[in-house]
């Protein structure tokens, strides 16, 4: 088994087929979206493929321990995350094949109007675990 990080990003990936920005969706096309992620995460984990995954908010702060006493705290700047990452799932599969086909049905959840976003999302192995890589 592997373990593969997929991120979901506010931008900053190629755009989305379905490329409507979800502040502008209704509460319903929401709900849907939300449903649908929580319907896929339940089957990953009845298969043991699913590990963890959070939506994340915009909010957060850089943080940096100066040797003594409180770590200094600072609002940004936050472009690598605050700004980019929407939230993430860790999955964990026989291959690297597997990753790209669940990445892939992930990809399609309902957005704006219920039709499938078709978004581009980031799959990552985790470090030090190689994929197996079937061609």
């Amino acid at each position: 088994m592997a373990k593969y990080l997929l991120l979901k990003h506010y931008r900053g990936a190629p755009a989305a087929v379905n490329n409507v920005p979800m502040a502008e969706w209704t509460p319903e096309e929401i709900s849907a979206h939300v449903q649908y992620m929580q319907d896929f995460a339940d089957r990953l984990k009845q298969t043991g493929e699913y590990v963890d995954g959070q939506a994340l908010a915009p909010e957060g702060l850089w943080v940096q321990y100066n040797g003594e006493g409180r770590p200094p705290a600072t609002d940004g700047p936050f472009a690598e995350t605050k700004d980019l990452i929407a939230g993430w799932m860790v999955i964990d599969v026989d291959s690297q094949d597997r990753a790209i086909e669940l990445a892939g049905e992930l990809s399609a959840a309902p957005g704006a109007g219920g039709k499938p976003i078709h978004e581009w999302l980031e799959l990552r192995p985790f470090y030090g675990v190689a994929p197996t890589v079937t061609e």
